[in-house]
């Protein structure tokens, strides 16, 4: 069986990576979603509507921005970030048998 190309490998570790990070992004915004419009639907105090509406915006948005900024750094450093955890996988891979 031959193994792929270190470079396929750091590719297909960030594609994974991403995609994971991206679908953490939206789940999180389902769930404030879905939150904000129980929170609607009950009709809660006057005023709290609006403070929970901004502050559940601040986190969107700044959870988003820190997501994003992450992929945007992995993507410009990737070959550092998973050559060195390919090399452990395979030095666990030959100590294993």
């Amino acid at each position: 069986m031959q193994q792929k190309s270190t470079d396929a490998r750091v590719q297909e570790m960030f594609s994974a990576d991403r995609i994971w990070a991206f679908g953490a992004i939206c789940v999180l915004w389902c769930i404030y979603a879905f939150t904000f419009w129980e929170i609607v639907v009950s009709q809660s105090l006057q005023g709290v509507l609006p403070a929970l509406a901004l502050a559940g915006g601040l986190v969107l948005l700044f959870n988003t921005a820190s997501i994003v900024a992450m992929i945007l750094h992995y993507s410009q450093d990737k070959e550092n970030i998973y050559r060195l955890d390919i090399y452990y996988l395979d030095e666990m891979k030959r100590a294993r048998g």
